[in-house]
């Protein structure tokens, strides 16, 4: 009878988010993996059957613990729009803190063409991303908080672009002006 894997799973997802994300998909080591997690090799291929599966279990486990911040964050302000806003103050707030940019968007520059089952796992994040500002920014327009002829699809778009640009730029360790002009004019985007 096979011995049952014991351990705690998300501890395990947020090692390896941790690792993969400091060191990219394709230069992270098995041997990497058994040192931040604590599992043996064993474990890993058991539970995770690869460093792939291992890779998309921690894609899911950040993607998915992203968008409920993101959810969170809308639905505590006062206004969808003002929850948008202070994502990207928080995007941006972030950018000092750790200038390893976001494991999402890392991922799909780093892995090639070729390996479809991540790129997917990150695009599916991605849509989660901007199908939860495009209902934010459908109530918006419901509420009047932008202007009557704007076009939520079309900002949705305008929104995404701009989460990973600045998500790249956070790498390059941008000046605090920097960061300010880029909220400054990503903000006049939503004057009424």
């Amino acid at each position: 009878m096979a011995r049952t894997i014991e351990f705690d799973r998300s501890e395990v997802l947020d090692k390896s988010v941790s690792i993969f994300w400091e060191s990219g998909y394709c230069k992270t080591s098995i041997s990497d993996l058994v040192e931040a997690t604590s599992l043996k090799p064993g474990s890993i291929y058991a539970a995770f059957k690869s460093k792939e599966g291992l890779f998309i279990a921690s894609l899911n486990h950040y993607g998915n613990k992203g968008a409920m911040l993101l959810r969170d964050i809308i639905n505590k302000a006062e206004t969808p729009l003002e929850g948008i806003k202070q994502f990207f103050m928080q995007i941006l707030g972030e950018i000092n803190d750790n200038n390893k940019g976001c494991f999402l968007v890392n991922t799909i520059l780093e892995v090639s063409p070729h390996e479809l089952t991540i790129k997917n796992e990150v695009n599916k994040h991605l849509a989660v991303i901007e199908s939860i500002l495009f209902t934010a920014l459908e109530l918006a327009l419901e509420k009047n908080e932008l202007p009557n002829d704007a076009s939520p699809k079309d900002l949705v778009k305008f929104l995404m672009i701009n989460i990973w640009g600045i998500r790249v730029l956070a790498r390059t360790n941008p000046s605090n002006e920097t960061i300010d002009a880029i909220q400054k004019q990503l903000f006049l985007s939503f004057e009424v």
